[in-house]
């Protein structure tokens, strides 16, 4: 690992003028001392999941996405909450990672920002606990009426807000450097 971790950062609205995408833009200045932060920005051009399809060798568009995923040490996953679900193009693109495992033990900060959030939040930890993400309760937030609390440059205006980001940073560092203990997917037992 070099001395910054390196983190691929995903907005899960494809709006150019999304507050996800101006939060990950202000999470990467919050964090620039330890982060090394790359924005993937392909969601919209990665192929409906066709489970016919994901074979060795995927679409090149699904193979970028797995390559930008492999290769950094973190995961930040910033999202809206569309119709109290997670946006279409961000579950599609994770369905893309199941077989191929590049979320698995890959330590994973999520953010659902949004006017609520609270489903699409916990229906997107729910899938990436199953697919064995590596997170804790300190590397995930909520944040309702998130354009109260930010600016178009991605500055935090909200106090409260930046102390959380500013916790979720050393929690997502915590876990990529140290043994911490993770969340669990929940599993019914008959």
């Amino acid at each position: 690992m070099s001395d910054k971790i390196k983190v691929v950062a995903i907005s899960g609205s494809t709006r150019k003028t999304s507050s996800n995408l101006n939060l990950i833009k202000g999470i990467g200045r919050l964090s620039s001392d330890v982060f090394e932060m790359s924005i993937f920005e392909g969601l919209s051009d990665i192929p409906q999941f066709n489970p016919d399809l994901d074979l060795e060798t995927a679409p090149i568009q699904v193979a970028n996405f797995r390559k930008h995923l492999k290769a950094a040490d973190a995961i930040l996953i910033c999202t809206p909450e569309y119709a109290m679900g997670v946006p279409g193009t961000l579950k599609n693109a994770i369905d893309w990672t199941v077989s191929s495992m590049e979320f698995s033990k890959k330590p994973v900060a999520l953010i659902t920002a949004s006017l609520s959030g609270e489903k699409a939040h916990a229906s997107l930890l729910g899938t990436l606990l199953i697919i064995e993400s590596k997170m804790t309760a300190d590397t995930q937030l909520l944040i309702p009426g998130i354009k109260s609390k930010i600016d178009e440059q991605g500055n935090i205006t909200d106090q409260l807000t930046l102390d959380h980001l500013n916790r979720l940073i050393k929690s997502l560092t915590d876990l990529v450097l140290n043994d911490v203990n993770t969340l669990e997917a929940p599993f019914l037992v008959n």
